[in-house]
């Protein structure tokens, strides 16, 4: 992988798991969750103001990404209402890749060499090694089956998005269509069904919804552009290194507990980034 495709998808794991964190920390998830997909979407909306139309093959992906957004988002909010940041966050975002790449050869005709197939299972190893063990596993209980059931939403939009953003000959323009339109229905459903705590949070969290919609948008504009340079897996992977942000913020902003053993995992998803560079 090119030096500046890696360093970019790095800077977007850290944006990445920087919003997250911001939904975590909120007093309410689900509403802070749609403050920073609604803000994403009128940050996109004004970029499209300023930028071309997007090639007609791109659309059908554009509105399957639409509906698995809106999953990813109620999932992610259901999740961290119930179980802690630094064990529903690995979840979601270790198996992923794993996923994305057992099935990329088919659907994408991509497939890894040795070297990055390492990269893929280092990155991934270290992801599970942050669980610990099925029982703890076990004791997250919603957190954990909500956290799964999204890494299964987040491995189907990684790939349907790395097909689409090649079909649209624009990677921003793809990208600021996705959140532009998915904000739409879920600032309606907030709108009617929870008006009162949606301008509540508005007035409280105006200000980081707007960072962490920026944040988002700015996360998977950068991994759609290094899916036109890069296979597909080996990105989807190498932006999971944002647990190790993750883990960084869990412990000292969130101060979630981070045993030795949880941070040899994080070494092994270092590992995993370097080995990223030689594939």
């Amino acid at each position: 992988m090119d030096t500046q495709v890696l360093l970019w998808v790095l800077f977007a794991a850290l944006m990445h798991a920087s919003w997250n964190a911001m939904v975590k920390s909120a007093g309410n998830k689900l509403m802070m969750t749609t403050l920073v997909a609604g803000a994403s979407g009128v940050l996109s909306g004004v970029g499209l103001l300023f930028l071309p139309m997007m090639a007609a093959a791109a659309w059908p992906h554009v509105l399957l990404s639409i509906v698995l957004q809106v999953f990813y988002f109620a999932l992610l909010a259901a999740a961290y209402h119930h179980a802690d940041m630094s064990q529903t966050y690995p979840i979601m975002r270790g198996s992923a890749p794993m996923l994305v790449a057992l099935v990329s050869r088919p659907l994408t005709g991509e497939s890894l060499g040795a070297t990055g197939w390492l990269a893929v299972l280092l990155i991934c190893g270290g992801v599970f090694g942050l669980l610990g063990s099925w029982r703890v596993l076990r004791q997250q209980g919603k957190g954990a089956r909500y956290a799964l059931l999204n890494a299964v939403v987040i491995a189907i939009y990684t790939l349907n998005d790395g097909m689409g953003v090649r079909a649209s000959g624009h990677a921003l323009v793809y990208t600021l269509w996705i959140f532009f339109v998915a904000a739409v229905p879920i600032l309606l459903w907030a709108w009617y069904a929870q008006r009162e705590p949606l301008l509540l949070q508005m007035r409280l969290q105006g200000g980081r919804a707007l960072v962490g919609g920026a944040f988002t948008l700015g996360s998977y504009g950068v991994a759609l552009w290094a899916m036109t340079r890069a296979p597909v897996a080996m990105v989807s992977a190498l932006r999971e290194t944002s647990i190790l942000f993750a883990c960084l913020i869990s412990a000292w902003v969130l101060k979630e507990p981070m045993s030795r053993r949880r941070w040899l995992a994080v070494g092994l998803i270092g590992a995993g980034a370097v080995t990223m560079r030689l594939a």
